[in-house]
């Protein structure tokens, strides 16, 4: 069954930002939102994966969950959705916040 998913990837190559708009509608710069199944979720994720490189993204899709969705990050600057007693947390990196102290 088809759900709606949202897609933000920030600092990826233009080739992955044309392969995303095949698929879904840029409402934002950067920001990717429609309606797919999960294996066509699936197959957009993993191409963003291997291409986000120094980057950062993220997909938020819907779940049968206590938050009602999901997450997944990648990219060498992403945040790290972490479980907590079942609630989906985002942990920061310490360094990026370092680096913004020092600025």
């Amino acid at each position: 069954m088809a759900s709606m998913i949202a897609i933000s990837a920030s600092a990826v190559p233009d080739h992955l930002r044309g392969a995303l708009t095949r698929w879904l509608l840029e409402v934002t710069p950067e920001l990717y939102v429609g309606t797919v199944s999960a294996r066509v979720r699936d197959e957009l994720w993993a191409s963003v994966t291997a291409c986000t490189g120094d980057g950062m993204s993220v997909l938020v899709y819907p779940s049968d969950n206590e938050q009602g969705f999901e997450l997944r990050t990648a990219g060498t600057h992403r945040r790290h959705p972490l479980d907590f007693d079942g609630m989906t947390l985002v942990a920061f990196q310490a360094g990026v916040k370092e680096e913004a102290k020092s600025l």
